[in-house]
């Protein structure tokens, strides 16, 4: 990446804090329930471990338009296999079959063109609740994909109530019985998220391989689960729960979501592994790359989120901020649900161009466009426990290349916030006090903002880097294998 913001794997020698056992090379799985498109944890692992001379396996979901088998620039190799909530049914071969005689019938009976079930793998990957809101799209033959419309006869909206709620258990299993085959023999399966560790447990089984569970978030209190019926909360809760026992080790991103999940599963308290980006020097001049792609002026202010477009991130309180922030421009990174009601939203002459909508970056090149903006902002919503306790990807992003936050007053990011001095925090509920904050920062003089600058970036050479986190990681590692990583 250019402008001095390389998020490219730093050599051997400097992802480690003090001098090592000699590197004894293996084999590691890393499971998502994703693309593997957009995962900046998941890079930066796998580039890590490749840089340190082992073989390295992402094992992802397919969706049309990537390849089923790559090999990443960074030196790993990405395996994608199809999966759909249909395939996790029994007999999937004959459930298909009857798909596809239902839809002849129904095109002969009602004189319309007949619409042939799509190809395994054609579709948008299945929704899971711990992906970026951006791959959370679902395809037109998964059963699971969304409610029928309330014109549907009562049989099919009842079939697709039943089917949204089997969902998770059959995308899970579908996925599983695709990566069975895919899924390479390795020393240790790394498992991303609550749909990611079950196929790394049973791989892990079939190869006789060490097993981590990466939990990222407080799944049952995230995104669409902590929407669903309590009974289906309690007994995704049960499995999760079991998932972790057998695990050989649980590690999580920060440490209130490391005492939640000790104490709900009754386990070890997990291996805090913070969701850092490596460490880069603050590029001088800054890149304007925000600047560039939008087409604004130089004296133009931006303040960026990036992340996933979905509810109860900040975005609609931001949109409301921004209006109230003198010589400003919302940009919104990213991708997700929200992506067409969003671009509409910019493209509303009512909004005076203020609201720009971009398409997400990969993780390679993220740091370049967050090092662009003037502040970075992150008002999540108090809406779950999740929320509550988290510290999003995009506060270690920001910090990395040295640009202030707005971020909200809440229990999992504000002691960051104030121990680095990262910014100001807000509560997120609140437009006034959004674009109050975002005025403050902006507005800060010359040599203050500077100083800011330079204290943030020395929190981040000094903590919250991912040499540091992955050097946690590779012990653990050791730990479970008997030998260095």
């Amino acid at each position: 990446m250019t402008d001095g913001t390389s998020a490219s794997p730093l050599p051997v020698a400097t992802t480690a804090a003090r001098v090592r056992d000699p590197i004894v090379p293996q084999r590691a799985v890393l499971v998502l329930p994703t693309t593997a498109e957009y995962d900046s944890r998941t890079y930066r692992i796998a580039s890590a471990l490749v840089a340190r001379g082992h073989d390295v396996t992402v094992l992802a979901r397919l969706r049309a338009g990537l390849p089923a088998d790559e090999r990443h620039a960074a030196g790993y190799r990405i395996v994608r296999v199809p999966v759909a909530a249909i395939e996790g049914l029994p007999f999937p071969g004959t459930v298909r079959r009857g798909r596809v005689a239902i839809r002849r019938l129904y095109a002969w009976r009602s004189g319309t063109p007949y619409r042939p079930v799509p190809p395994l793998g054609s579709w948008p990957e299945t929704r899971s609740a711990d992906a970026p809101a951006s791959s959370q799209g679902a395809g037109d033959d998964d059963a699971a994909a969304r409610p029928a419309p309330a014109s549907a006869s009562l049989p099919r909206r009842v079939l697709s109530g039943v089917m949204r709620r089997l969902a998770i258990p059959l995308t899970i299993r579908s996925q599983m019985r695709a990566s069975r085959a895919a899924g390479p023999p390795a020393d240790l399966y790394h498992g991303m998220a609550y749909m990611g560790i079950p196929i790394a447990l049973d791989l892990g089984r079939r190869h006789r391989g060490r097993v981590v569970y990466d939990a990222r978030d407080i799944y049952i209190d995230a995104a669409n689960l902590a929407r669903m019926p309590r009974t289906l909360r309690v007994l995704i809760g049960r499995a999760e729960r079991r998932w972790a026992r057998r695990a050989d080790r649980v590690i999580t991103v920060n440490r209130p979501y490391a005492e939640v999940m000790a104490h709900r599963w009754a386990v070890d308290l997990p291996l805090i592994v913070m969701n850092c980006a490596y460490r880069t020097e603050g590029p001088e001049p800054r890149p304007r790359r925000l600047h560039e792609a939008l087409g604004l002026t130089p004296a133009t202010r931006v303040v960026l989120y990036q992340g996933g477009f979905s509810r109860d991130r900040g975005i609609e309180q931001l949109i409301a901020a921004i209006p109230s922030i003198p010589d400003a421009v919302l940009a919104l990174l990213g991708y997700g649900a929200l992506q067409a009601e969003l671009e509409a939203i910019a493209a509303d002459p009512a909004t005076g161009g203020r609201v720009r909508v971009l398409r997400a970056v990969p993780p390679t090149e993220l740091l370049g466009w967050v090092a662009s903006a003037d502040v970075v902002a992150m008002p999540i919503q108090p809406t779950t426990l999740n929320h509550r306790l988290t510290t999003p990807n995009k506060l270690f992003e920001a910090i990395a290349v040295g640009v202030p936050v707005v971020a909200s007053d809440l229990p999992g990011m504000a002691p960051t916030v104030r121990e680095v001095d990262a910014g100001l925090l807000v509560d997120p509920t609140d437009p006034a006090a959004i674009a109050a904050a975002c005025r403050a920062l902006l507005d800060e003089p010359a040599e203050a903002a500077a100083e800011r600058r330079r204290r943030i970036l020395s929190a981040a050479h000094a903590t919250y880097n991912w040499e540091t986190q992955m050097s946690r990681l590779l012990d653990e590692y050791g730990r479970l294998t008997g030998r260095p990583w």
